[in-house]
């Protein structure tokens, strides 16, 4: 078979946006700053699942945002069978920020606060931020991230999940100027005792 000069070019084209990509990714994993923060795992939604595990990453607003002290009123949200990641969605006050790294901990920074049922809007580019939620009594310092980051693991490898009583994952993030964290690796705090998890 012969390679048409249309279909060489093409071909170039596409490895090159690729390559762009990659190295943009691999420029921000070494020159952006690095944290790692505690993360709940819930169950993912892509279509598509894979092998991964969809991450919420508590992040720190101490100073810059105070949750609510109660839930808002609304009784079919607190059926005891909802789903607890909608549940704290729709009962959270919401906020755009922008993430930085501040003393060894993932800040949120916020900029605008989202009108009450103006729905969920997840990062948008740098004008609009990622969508923090504040939940209802929660401590200033565990905040968490809207849109999920996905962490994708062999598929061979057992999961860290469920986790037992007392145990704590945590995720190591690079935090580029815009968008969301990216994940590096995992651990696991278990009383008091921390393990990276290495998978292979």
């Amino acid at each position: 078979m012969k390679i048409s000069r249309t279909s060489l070019v093409l071909l170039l084209i596409q490895l090159a946006l690729v390559s762009s990509v990659a190295a943009k990714y691999l420029y921000q994993r070494w020159s952006c700053p690095r944290v790692w923060t505690r993360a709940v795992v819930y169950d993912p939604q892509l279509v598509m699942r894979g092998r991964y595990l969809s991450l919420s990453l508590y992040v720190d607003g101490c100073g810059r945002i105070a949750p609510p002290a109660e839930m808002k009123p609304n009784a079919w949200i607190n059926d005891p069978n909802f789903n607890t990641r909608w549940n704290i969605e729709l009962h959270s006050d919401r906020y755009y920020a922008r993430l930085r790294v501040e003393n060894n901990k993932l800040v949120a920074i916020p900029f605008a606060k989202q009108a009450a049922g103006a729905g969920y809007a997840p990062f948008m580019g740098d004008a609009e931020g990622i969508t923090v939620l504040a939940p209802p009594g929660s401590s200033c310092d565990a905040l968490r991230l809207w849109q999920p980051v996905n962490f994708y693991i062999p598929e061979h490898t057992a999961a860290p999940t469920p986790l037992q009583p007392g145990q704590e994952l945590w995720i190591e993030v690079t935090v580029p100027p815009q968008g969301l964290p990216r994940p590096l690796q995992l651990a696991l705090k278990d009383g008091g005792v921390w393990k990276p998890l290495a998978f292979q």
